[in-house]
């Protein structure tokens, strides 16, 4: 017979699960617990089982109340606190694996792209796609998340600026996304849910795109609440130094908003070491970056993958899994700047459940090799952000012993069984 897989307790939790997280707000450059005003730092995995084609109109990666009561388990033995999802399908409901991920103090921070038809810019030709079609997805997206205190942010776009052609064509769009999602959330989410984007590390666009992303040309919601940074430089033995991350500190340094690192973990060199970390949490970094997410949870074709999978959902715990988790282990939260700390007396009165008050800045004319002689588009989506789509506020349920029990396998990397673990809740819920 197969192990059971428990999940977090199960008698302690099969009643109805209310606000077991605390919101993370943006205040300044910095994320925070809203209720106790600790620095909040991002370590997590990029989650998105079976690539870009792992969403369609019955299923997505947190749809699926077994599987994430597989995965949910594992996310705790690694010891993270976030995980990225790239991709949804809002009308899929997620209420369950949503107060699992809770219960398991883990947040999420989501993408509200999809690769299906309609469901994304075309970074080429993002006027053919920005129109309320692709709005009211994104919008649904949105409306269903911010049910959940354990969404933490949300992505506007990944990559959409990666080549010369992309930088001259999707600068504007990206920015009237950003806009139309806070102006959304502002008309219709119980609490303030920052907006970001998660860029390509390219030296072409890195200083420039993060500039205009962060500024506003002419309203203030088409400024990102935060910006996310996908590198893989730093690879085997490099250090701080000779990685080039100690540049990448020095480049974004005057950043007034927070920044962590959406995808990092070069493969170049295997098996990999995950040394970055060491820099990551530490003095060296966090000034200015909030930490980051390891690329990725699941093995593709790409090799970057902390477990694998079979054909019948059984999970096997690769050897980059030891060694994240290792080194995830010696993590611990670093000091941050006394300048980045803002005092309970000294919170603006839109702090709880609102947004954290940060120097807006105005736009410039010029971007280094981007083009935005056209301005921010107007918007495609006011009788919807007036309005409101048709899409259901997530909330918290009770969970029944059945969901909680996954009947999925667990492998070493040797093909041992891993035997039955009971994960248990974060230490604020019992």
């Amino acid at each position: 017979m197969k192990p059971a897989f428990c999940l977090l307790n199960l008698l302690s939790i099969l009643n109805v699960v209310f606000a077991m997280v605390n919101p993370i707000e943006v205040r300044n450059r910095h994320f925070f617990d809203s209720v106790t005003d600790q620095p909040f730092f991002i370590k997590g995995v990029d989650y998105q089982p079976g690539g870009s084609s792992g969403v369609n109109d019955f299923w997505d990666p947190l749809s699926d109340t077994q599987a994430c009561a597989r995965d949910i388990s594992i996310f705790q033995q690694l010891g993270i606190n976030t995980i990225r999802v790239y991709s949804i399908n809002p009308s899929l409901n997620h209420d369950k694996c949503m107060t699992m991920l809770a219960a398991a103090g883990i947040y999420l921070v989501l993408d509200v792209n999809s690769p299906k038809e309609g469901q994304h810019l075309n970074r080429y030709d993002p006027w053919t796609t920005y129109n309320p079609e692709y709005l009211t997805h994104v919008f649904s997206v949105v409306q269903e998340f911010s049910g959940y205190n354990n969404t933490l942010a949300f992505f506007a776009g990944n990559e959409i600026v990666n080549d010369k052609v992309s930088a001259s064509a999707s600068p504007i769009y990206v920015k009237a996304v950003v806009r139309d999602m806070k102006d959304y959330i502002a008309h219709h989410s119980p609490r303030t849910i920052p907006v970001g984007y998660s860029a390509a590390d390219d030296l072409s666009y890195r200083i420039s795109l993060a500039d205009y992303m962060e500024c506003y040309q002419y309203s203030p919601s088409e400024a990102v609440d935060f910006y996310g940074v996908n590198t893989y430089q730093w690879c085997g033995d490099a250090t701080f130094f000779t990685s080039g991350y100690n540049i990448l500190v020095q480049d974004y340094s005057h950043y007034s908003k927070p920044i962590f690192f959406s995808e990092y973990g070069c493969n170049e060199v295997r098996p990999r070491q995950f040394k970055e970390m060491g820099s990551i949490y530490s003095t060296q970094m966090s000034g200015v970056f909030s930490g980051g997410l390891v690329y990725e949870y699941a093995q593709e074709a790409n090799n970057y993958g902390l477990v694998d999978f079979d054909e019948k959902g059984n999970v096997y715990l690769l050897p980059d899994f030891f060694t994240f988790k290792s080194m995830m282990a010696k993590s611990v939260d670093p000091p941050i700047p006394k300048s980045a700390l803002v005092s309970q007396s000294s919170r603006s009165s839109s702090a709880r459940g609102g947004r954290a008050q940060n120097t807006q800045k105005a736009c410039g004319t010029h971007y280094d090799n981007l083009d935005i002689s056209k301005g921010v588009p107007k918007s495609l989506g006011t009788a919807l952000i007036l309005k409101g789509v048709n899409a259901t506020k997530g909330s918290y349920v009770s969970l029944s012993e059945q969901d909680l029990v996954s009947s999925y396998s667990i492998f070493k990397p040797d093909g041992a069984l891993l035997r039955s673990t009971s994960v248990k809740k974060k230490e604020e819920f019992s």
